[in-house]
């Protein structure tokens, strides 16, 4: 028995990417204990995945409804910033722990720091047990049938399919027992400063995001009561509110993919949704699922090529290029209006995303890490998994990539999926009095055109920064070039 048999029960929840109390598996576990609960948030601001600007200003509203909820449960909550290898055995030793609960998590740091302290509180008598939050099923739990992990998505949605989440949603938590020792130290999320003060430029967000469990939950009920059944065809449509936009809230783990999966199955077989919008809704999420099966297999899936011949590449170094592309102004309307999307609403649609991408690295030969490094600062939704996984497919570098000869031409993109340019007209307005034909490529309208709508390229609206068939050209060449070194 250990030596800490005489220390009277209690737990310490760890919380991550989880910010959530109902289908909480590390929660439920800790209040089922029968003992005290005290949950811990660790800011992390080390290494790749430290939060970006974005998530720094989700994060402080999500942490803040949190408390709000563990307070209902009875549940302090108490915040910490460092390194979690330090502050946790600290913590466990300030309230002399005997249990500690959390919800994996499946990058490589992260795996190996949780591992460490597995270990250590194993040998100094304190229980671990960890769960399952984030995922429908465990990155080991799905294998092909030759016994390897899934590289191409197609198949492995297939099995998802067939076998379902690997759990039921759990019931809401009831109450804690009341903590009644002296609360430790904790810090003031305010002094945390993740919300941007002078200048703010998150104050667009406030329009379009509720951060929280309770948003969550929202968002989901709206998107089923509305946009599901169409989800198939109207999803390409920036122009419209075709998605779910719930992207945010499940890379906090607001909401967990169980509680999705089990909310649509659950309409579809009442008869509320139909079939084909539902599943192809589903197949994102587990794109997401995909996404965390390669980061788990591929730890360094931020920074590395998944494809070796890719590290030979001949990417460009263009600093003038890079800024004009983060600030929407490349002379290319869709991809000027994504990168103002994102920057003013911390969000990008899905479709436009795949354009900007393909411009970025394709048009422009700017390495994807660019791409991945600046979407990780300016996403709400930025995601270890899906961000990384994502800009490797379009790259054409990574598992079941986009081929890297398929490059979307953004103007042809822009006439399919923004047919009235009303995307366009509201993230550049400058461009707003162009007629529908001429919108999507100022740069080839007749000058009395442009005159009449009161757009100067070059000084109210910039010429492109790079010719799209030259370019596109280039890119088929380089990767030419790297074809024939394998």
């Amino acid at each position: 028995m250990s030596h800490m048999s005489d220390t009277p029960p209690l737990v310490i929840n760890w919380f991550r990417r989880d910010l959530r109390i109902q289908d909480n598996p590390s929660l439920s576990h800790a209040i089922a204990s029968g003992a005290p609960v005290i949950a811990v948030y660790v800011l992390e601001e080390i290494g790749h995945f430290a939060p970006g600007g974005a998530s720094r200003w989700w994060l402080h509203h999500s942490l803040k409804a949190l408390h709000k909820d563990l307070e209902k449960l009875g549940i302090p909550l108490v915040l910490r910033r460092g390194d979690p290898a330090k502050l946790i055995p600290e913590l466990v030793k300030e309230v002399s722990a005997t249990s500690i609960v959390w919800n994996r998590r499946y990058d490589g740091k992260g795996i190996e720091t949780d591992k460490g302290l597995k270990l250590s509180f194993t040998d100094d008598g304190v229980e671990v047990k960890t769960f399952n939050g984030s995922l429908l099923r465990e990155p080991w739990e799905t294998e092909t049938k030759s016994g390897g992990f899934y590289k191409v998505y197609t198949p492995f949605w297939r099995a998802y399919k067939e076998v379902g989440p690997s759990r039921n949603s759990l019931s809401k938590p009831r109450k804690a027992p009341i903590y009644s020792r002296p609360l430790p130290p904790t810090d003031a999320l305010k002094d945390w400063a993740l919300l941007p003060t002078k200048p703010n430029w998150a104050k667009g967000f406030d329009d379009h995001w509720t951060p929280g469990e309770k948003g969550a939950a929202m968002r989901l009920d709206k998107f089923l009561d509305r946009a599901v059944s169409n989800y198939d065809d109207r999803r390409n449509r920036p122009d419209i509110q075709g998605t779910s936009g719930l992207s945010p809230h499940l890379a906090f783990g607001e909401i967990s993919p169980f509680q999705i999966w089990n909310t649509v199955r659950g309409r579809v077989e009442q008869g509320n949704v139909g079939n084909d919008g539902a599943m192809t809704f589903l197949s994102e999420v587990v794109w997401r699922e995909f996404s965390y099966n390669l980061l788990y297999h591929f730890g360094h899936l931020a920074t590395d090529p998944w494809k070796k011949e890719f590290a030979n590449f001949p990417w460009e170094e263009d600093p003038a290029h890079l800024e004009a592309w983060q600030k929407g102004q490349t002379g290319i309307p869709i991809v000027d209006a994504g990168m103002r999307q994102l920057w003013q609403t911390g969000w990008m649609h899905n479709r436009v995303r795949m354009i900007v991408g393909s411009f970025l690295v394709k048009n422009l030969l700017i390495p994807w890490q660019e791409g991945e490094r600046w979407f990780w600062d300016t996403l709400v939704d930025a995601d270890p998994a899906s961000n990384a996984a994502s800009w490797q497919w379009v790259a054409g570098s990574g598992a079941d990539a986009a081929p890297y000869f398929r490059i979307f031409n953004p103007v042809s993109q822009s006439q399919k999926f923004d047919p009235d340019g009303a995307y366009i007209r509201q993230y550049v307005p400058e461009l707003s009095r162009l007629p529908n034909k001429h919108i999507h490529a100022p740069f080839e309208a007749p000058t009395a055109i442009l005159k009449d709508a009161g757009v100067e390229l070059g000084a109210t609206y910039p010429e492109p920064i790079a010719d799209l068939k030259i370019t596109r050209q280039r890119a088929l060449d380089a990767y030419d070039e790297i074809r024939k070194s394998v």
